[in-house]
């Protein structure tokens, strides 16, 4: 924290970089705010090709009476920077068009991102100090600088690759946009924990998916050997846009084909591979049209019905695409048997066993995996908040144990135990001449030095020792009172039991006298 006190006020002494840094959430949100409005362009306008036409006057006079109002607004009181982003947005799209538009604010946003990536850096420049500084005092390591620190940081990694998609959006393609929109996981840390919980558990996640590979492996075996008849999947020819249907005959299967191959080489993405295919399919394509007819023909008789275990490949790729996939199993792709045919019962069999093995039990241990590490996620969240809010950050004491107290559990955290108050006296320590410290500073500095936190008060505070010791007074007081009170009880009962004890002797000296007198006249 003194480093990056340090660091903070070179940083002051920068005034440009200083502003960049201090404002790094407002460049994050106006990055996010970007790559929604340019999600939202090419979601609205793609293709580009057709045209969107202009505003009406009534229109173009309210987006232009938006925009002043706010920019006044945003001048002023420092508000409605939304709703001039958007009039200006829409102001430029029907005024540039949309394309100028995107290229517009994409280059706003590779410069906002740049401005991102340097307050970033300010922000985390002790961060990588020290991360070289660590590799320094290792032994037999080379001598690195903070900037090795920073190309190994995943964070700064991640900001990089987003400049690069803005770059890939503006100079490629308009697609690669729509991956920004991943920022959001970064921004929101339910989402984080979202991801969290399938990569926390990843192992037990990746080794349940391959039991249930293994399963789906054993009932791929059973079903090719037992009921290789019974894969019969549903299929849809594919037909291009402009073609004829694909089912009138062979000329017209040989168009429908000739119509996609011209349709993938023509394409607006044609990469190595797609030219190689075309290649390909042109030289393939003059022995299709012999083909052409009995290939229809075979595919009018199968009723838009595929054989689709033929091969154990074919069994194992169908189990896991159509069963897994499936809520009732593989039971809901096979044939539906009849109950007169020798194997129902075994076939019964095996689509209750795919049913509860694999899709009940499985694949609930996959999803169970996952909710119970969110579970324990958002529990330690939790935790962790009703720690920082119910305990005192110095001295650990919890929020109950100033209950029915002198002093409340806020004036403690906020006056007696401020940790801001602790910093600055470390802080204080580290800067002042050790010929100035005084006895209980240079007893901290010397703990300091040794990394020694005991003199923090552990489960100990001042105003509750005090109050502490003031009851122990009153117990005291109370105590000494009752004391006193005996002893004159004590006092009273000895004076009456004198009295009584006179009055006894001088009752027995009457007695004897009366004695004496009456005893010469007897005689």
């Amino acid at each position: 924290m003194y480093n990056e006190m340090k660091w903070q006020k070179n940083l002051i002494d920068r005034p440009k970089l200083f502003f960049m840094s201090q404002n790094e959430a407002v460049w994050a949100l106006i990055a996010f705010y970007l790559a929604i409005t340019l999600n939202l362009l090419v979601a609205f306008f793609y293709p580009f090709e057709n045209d969107i036409g202009g505003l009406s006057d009534e229109l173009s006079l309210v987006v232009w009476a938006v925009m002043g109002i706010s920019f006044f607004m945003v001048v002023k009181v420092l508000r409605g920077y939304r709703a001039f982003a958007v009039a200006t947005v829409v102001r430029l799209v029907y005024s540039l068009g949309v394309v100028k538009t995107i290229w517009i604010i994409g280059i706003l946003q590779v410069v906002n991102k740049m401005i991102f990536l340097v307050a970033f850096l300010c922000n985390r420049g002790v961060f990588y100090k020290e991360s070289s500084s660590d590799e320094e005092n290792r032994p037999n390591q080379n001598r690195s600088s903070p900037w090795r620190a920073v190309f190994r940081d995943r964070e700064f990694a991640m900001h990089i690759s987003y400049i690069l998609l803005c770059l890939l959006g503006l100079c490629a393609h308009e697609f690669f946009f729509s991956l920004l929109l991943f920022d959001v996981i970064f921004r929101e840390e339910t989402l984080i924990n979202v991801i969290r919980s399938v990569t926390k558990n990843g192992r037990s996640i990746v080794l349940t998916a391959i039991l249930a590979l293994i399963l789906v492996y054993m009932f791929s075996i059973v079903g090719y050997v037992m009921f290789k008849d019974d894969f019969l999947v549903g299929v849809d020819q594919k037909q291009a846009p402009d073609s004829p249907a694909t089912t009138g005959g062979g000329e017209n299967f040989a168009a429908a084909a000739a119509a996609k191959n011209d349709n993938v080489c023509h394409a607006e993405f044609r990469s190595l591979w797609t030219k190689l295919y075309c290649d390909v399919s042109d030289a393939a394509s003059r022995g299709m049209s012999d083909r052409a007819a009995s290939t229809a023909a075979a595919d009018s008789e199968s009723d838009d019905k595929e054989r689709a275990c033929d091969t154990l490949l074919m069994c194992i790729v169908t189990s896991l695409n159509q069963g897994v996939r499936n809520g009732g199993g593989i039971g809901d792709v096979l044939r539906s048997p009849s109950i007169r045919e020798p194997l129902y019962a075994m076939r019964v069999i095996y689509d209750l066993l795919f049913f509860f093995i694999v899709i009940i039990i499985v694949l609930n241990l996959i999803f169970g995996v996952i909710i119970d590490t969110f579970a324990d996620l958002r529990t330690e969240k939790t935790t962790a908040d009703e720690i920082l809010r119910n305990s005192c950050f110095i001295c650990g004491l919890e929020r109950r144990e100033f209950d029915n107290k002198d002093v409340t559990f806020e004036e403690h955290v906020h006056v007696e135990h401020n940790m801001w108050d602790y910093l600055s006296f470390i802080v204080l320590l580290k800067v002042k001449d050790p010929t100035d410290f005084t006895g209980p500073e240079s007893y901290v500095k010397q703990m300091m030095d040794a990394g020694d936190l005991d003199w923090f008060p552990r489960l100990r505070c001042m105003s509750l020792t005090t109050e502490e010791n003031d009851s122990e007074q009153n117990e005291l007081q109370i105590l000494r009172e009752q004391l006193e009170k005996t002893n004159s009880l004590v006092d009273e009962l000895s004076s009456q039991l004198k009295d009584l004890k006179a009055k006894m002797t001088e009752q027995r000296k009457k007695q004897q006298r009366h004695t004496l007198m009456s005893s010469p006249s007897s005689l």
